[in-house]
């Protein structure tokens, strides 16, 4: 739910914001005694904003996520990875100019460029029309079917089960599920996390979730 601590949860296991207690390890090795370059070799972040704060054009933000290579290298990469998000068309058009939905296209694209081991994605589709949402998260799965691993956080509990392989449920701050989709979004959990009653029925594509919301929340 809102507030339950995913962004936080994605921000600590990336170093920047503290924790209380307990450590975050990347590569098996404490977040805080890693540099930004170590940090950013092996994770990539795509975070809620999309503000971008000039107007580049979109292969050059795309770019930005291999500031480690040289420029040519950088903006073919940049160019392939907007190929990949469906954004080619957009490559050379300024970012302020652009739709919202247009815009997540190309931060997406900067954080495929990055190619790091892990990618994680805090809220990649809110906002965004139906076919942009699968886009996302198609293109999201591919990464992880290509052996890269993927921390998304989602809202939309129909989209977690189908293109999960795991789900951890939060509630104000607590891990109350870890399971797979349907096991960790049980009618228990449902009930208890989301006030919705009902269930998963199969669909053609995967489980759909028919719920009702509960009278009072809870």
């Amino acid at each position: 739910p809102n507030g339950a601590g995913k962004s936080s949860a994605i921000r600590a296991g990336l170093g920047l914001t503290p924790l209380h207690s307990g450590v975050a390890k990347l590569g098996g090795e404490d977040v805080r005694r890693l540099s930004e370059r170590e940090r950013g070799a092996r994770a990539a972040y795509l975070p809620q904003e999309r503000h971008i704060a000039w107007n580049l054009p979109a292969i050059e933000v795309a770019a930005l996520g291999a500031p480690f290579l040289s420029c040519v290298e950088a903006l073919e990469r940049a160019r392939a990875a907007l190929d990949e998000v469906v954004g080619g068309h957009l490559a050379e058009r300024g970012v302020a100019e652009m739709s919202g939905g247009e815009r997540a296209r190309v931060l997406l694209a900067r954080a495929l460029v990055v190619q790091a081991p892990l990618l994680l994605a805090d809220e990649p589709i809110a906002g965004l029309d139906p076919d942009a949402q699968l886009l996302v998260l198609e293109r999201l799965r591919a990464r992880a079917d290509a052996g890269g691993g993927v921390l998304v956080s989602l809202h939309d509990l129909t989209l977690a089960a189908r293109v999960a392989d795991r789900v951890v449920v939060l509630d104000a701050g607590r891990v109350v599920a870890d399971a797979a989709p349907v096991e960790a979004l049980a009618p228990g959990v449902l009930r208890s996390v989301f006030g919705l009653g009902g269930g998963w029925v199969e669909g053609p594509d995967g489980p759909l979730l028919a719920a009702r919301r509960l009278s009072g929340g809870g």
